[in-house]
């Protein structure tokens, strides 16, 4: 499948990624679709909830396995504004998804392309399709507005 494909639903990611930074979390949105479906839509939560583990990609896992009413996620692809973290592609992984669609890459604690490979090590029971770099630069400059927002304010 190419990229193109999966614009709509990097459009959606990146209206959740403006809501979770209209609520002051980092601006990071993430889409699951399964037969040109929208399963799950989410947006980082952790601020919101305090919880560690509230990723867009967590958030968005456990709606769609409660939509299929099933843990296996096979068929589906996950479309997120930025490349997932070890926790969050761990769990891509887990669920078996088929593919995954990414904007930004982050060379700082992406676990799909930048540090790690996850999604493609063969050493695991289960691999997937990834394509990189879907409207990479809209992905990128809402995190950067949000973080240079951020220093501006005086926040981490």
């Amino acid at each position: 499948m190419n990229a193109e494909c999966y614009e709509p639903y990097m459009a959606l990611a990146l209206q959740q990624a403006a809501e979770a930074a209209a609520a002051g979390d980092v601006p990071i949105g993430a889409v699951i679709v399964s037969g040109g479906s929208v399963l799950a839509a989410a947006h980082n939560r952790r601020i919101i909830d305090a919880d560690p583990t509230a990723h867009a990609e967590m958030l968005a896992i456990r709606a769609a396995a409660r939509e299929l009413g099933d843990w296996r996620l096979t068929g589906c692809t996950m479309v997120v504004t930025l490349e997932p973290c070890c926790m969050c592609a761990g769990a891509i992984v887990l669920a078996r998804m088929d593919r995954l669609v990414y904007g930004a890459a982050d060379p700082k604690a992406g676990a799909v392309t930048s540090l790690y490979n996850l999604c493609g090590d063969e050493r695991l029971n289960h691999r997937l399709e990834v394509i990189s770099g879907l409207r990479s630069q809209e992905c990128g400059a809402i995190l950067s507005r949000f973080f240079q927002a951020q220093r501006a304010m005086g926040k981490k």
